[in-house]
């Protein structure tokens, strides 16, 4: 049953606290967050309710793979689901499909793209923003270091906050901060020390 699977994954899951801070802050400025994921809407939904303490704000938005009900039984009942896939990419989401209009947009109005995340189905997505935040061991950091891509790692939510802070406030361009992160790549032969969300201009 879809339910008990939600309720199971809500007990043993533990998400960043630092992104509550985040969350409100992004909240607070105007700043959209659009988590894309290759998981499901209604446990993704459940896990941010309950780190929230509330249902998510309509700043934050959710594009994912759906559940959907299996032959027409109910959606929690025993075998009553299945999942509902975007589309017929690898991980039943594309998620550069999703990033691409906003990356294509003309200059004036095209947001700032930055990008958080840590996996294979990241990867897609990574080459399509302004500024790619890969969780440090995981194997987006191991993809873009092959690729020779640039990268800024993190451990958590806190430094992916400040340095939004410092993009938005002005205090240092997303070039620079790209291109840092590109120095630092070159300079360590590619050795270097999971949400999107678009700034407006």
């Amino acid at each position: 049953p879809l339910n008990e699977c939600i309720d199971l994954l809500c007990r043993q899951m533990k998400l960043d606290p630092h992104f509550v801070e985040f969350y409100e802050w992004a909240g607070a400025n105007n700043v959209p967050i659009v988590v894309l994921s290759s998981g499901l809407i209604p446990i993704i939904s459940a896990l941010l309710e309950k780190l929230l303490g509330h249902k998510p704000g309509p700043h934050l938005h959710i594009v994912a793979n759906d559940a959907e009900s299996r032959d027409g039984k109910d959606i929690n009942s025993e075998w009553g689901w299945q999942v509902r896939y975007r589309d017929n990419s690898d991980f039943g989401h594309d998620k550069s499909l999703n990033i691409r209009p906003y990356a294509q947009l003309p200059e004036n109005v095209r947001p700032t793209l930055l990008y958080a995340g840590d996996g294979i189905s990241d990867l897609c997505a990574a080459a399509e923003t302004d500024l790619l935040f890969a969780r440090a061991g995981k194997d987006l950091v191991t993809f873009c270091e092959r690729e020779g891509m640039p990268f800024t790692t993190f451990e958590d939510w806190s430094s992916i906050l400040a340095t939004t802070k410092d993009i938005q406030s002005g205090k240092v361009s997303v070039k620079k901060a790209a291109k840092n992160s590109a120095e630092k790549v070159s300079g360590s032969n590619g050795t270097t020390d999971n949400a999107f969300n678009g700034l407006k201009n």
